[in-house]
């Protein structure tokens, strides 16, 4: 007699109510994450899946984009193409012939107005549609009809300077996931600005480490004392409404000390608050955009592994600004690189802590840290939303004295919040 044993699957601990419990508590009772999230390789897999391939991910600038070229960018475990079509129309595919899947292209490629597979040589018009099968016909199929074997298709859509993939279809809209953040950012009409430089990073740290320090101030003072000539504590604020991100502002942004900031020509037709600001944004999950009002810096996330994150640096400049000579932009450029290896430095030191030591989380600090609690609820929503539907968009600050947990009130609030 055959006896067949049967057992529940093994679940992922960050899967249960528990795992979550300190990140869902109220903000003064909550703590940080366990350190699986940072350190586990299959937290990571899973995140890939939960949150990479249902979220609306940076892949880039929005000026990467052009007419007779082709992106290649992962998203998640997925492999993606960005084209624009015959009129300018962004379109984005799976990186996959419709022939035998095929990956079409390794990297970025100037591909005229045919993508092409190397294998059989089957072409794609830049809309995605099939166009030419050699060989294929000589014997022919009655069924076959190219109009239905085009590349699948993958949502793409841009937003100021930045440029967004999201493979599910359940997911809201890239406007809802912005929330008023366009609104806030609308005076530096971000999308007439132009890319002046790029350069990539490997950091041995996992992504939301990096994004985490973005996020918060408390640790400014001492990781980064030039930084905090121009950008000091005091003069940090509240700058947070509906939407899947996480802000602060500084205002003024002081050069009385430093003035690697000012060097560049402000952006023209900023409002009163812009013009003597910088706004500073983490958007869900993967793009850090600090925007000045002369030049934007933005950190675009890749995530390779659990303790490896591919970060490229760029530097944007208003109309005003993108001719402007060398002498002038290199102390700006100079002054983020500075800034950014010292904040490489303690991001890989919190990685090998988190991997060695393992300890239980500790308290966030409400002062300081309520982008931290903002940005791993949005995580934790998504690791454990059996849709992306079912994820809920986080509410702004009201304005009120214990909205600002501290902070004070701004001298030149935006005009959203007045």
């Amino acid at each position: 007699m055959q006896i067949e044993v049967t057992s529940e699957p093994v679940r992922a601990p960050w899967t249960t109510d528990e795992f979550w419990a300190g990140t869902r508590a109220d903000l003064f009772s909550s703590t940080g994450m366990h350190p699986d999230a940072y350190t586990s390789p299959a937290f990571f897999d899973d995140e890939q899946t939960s949150v990479f391939e249902r979220a609306w991910v940076c892949v880039g600038l929005a000026a990467d984009a052009a007419p007779g070229r082709v992106l290649v960018r992962n998203v998640g475990s997925r492999s993606v193409l960005i084209s624009q079509d015959g009129d300018g129309e962004l379109r984005a595919f799976y990186n996959s012939c419709r022939h035998r899947g095929t990956e079409l292209y390794e990297c970025d490629a100037d591909v005229g107005t045919t993508l092409r597979c190397p294998y059989h040589r089957w072409g794609y018009n830049l809309d995605g549609s099939l166009k030419s099968t050699p060989r294929f016909e000589e014997v022919p199929r009655e069924s076959f009809d190219k109009a239905d074997y085009g590349l699948v298709p993958v949502r793409v859509e841009a937003w100021g300077v930045l440029l967004f993939v999201c493979l599910s279809d359940e997911t809201m809209p890239l406007l809802d996931w912005l929330g008023d953040l366009p609104e806030r950012m609308a005076s530096h009409g971000l999308e007439n600005w132009t890319p002046r430089h790029s350069q990539t990073v490997d950091i041995k740290a996992n992504w939301k480490l990096i994004s985490e320090n973005f996020q918060e101030y408390y640790h400014l003072g001492w990781v980064h004392p030039e930084l905090a000539k121009v950008s000091r504590v005091e003069d940090h604020y509240r700058f947070q409404g509906p939407g899947m991100y996480c802000g602060q502002t500084t205002t003024p942004v002081s050069g009385d000390e430093r003035d690697d900031w000012l060097t560049l020509p402000p952006a023209d037709g900023l409002d009163e608050s812009d013009a003597v600001s910088s706004r500073f944004a983490a958007i869900f999950p993967n793009v850090l955009l600090s925007v000045l009002p002369n030049h934007v810096f933005v950190l675009h996330l890749e995530p390779v592994e659990a303790g490896l994150t591919r970060e490229t640096c760029s530097w944007v400049l208003p109309p005003s600004g993108i001719d402007a000579p060398d002498e002038a932009f290199e102390p700006t450029r100079t002054f983020w690189l500075d800034v950014n290896d010292e904040d490489i430095d303690i991001v890989e030191r919190g990685q090998r802590g988190l991997t060695r030591g393992a300890v239980p989380p500790g308290p966030l600090a409400p002062r300081f840290e309520e982008p931290l609690h903002r940005f791993q609820r949005m995580l934790a929503d998504f690791m454990t939303a059996a849709s992306p539907a079912d994820v809920p968009v986080p509410g702004g600050d009201d304005g009120s004295v214990e909205s600002r947990l501290g902070a004070g009130e701004n001298p030149s609030p935006a005009l959203l919040d007045r």
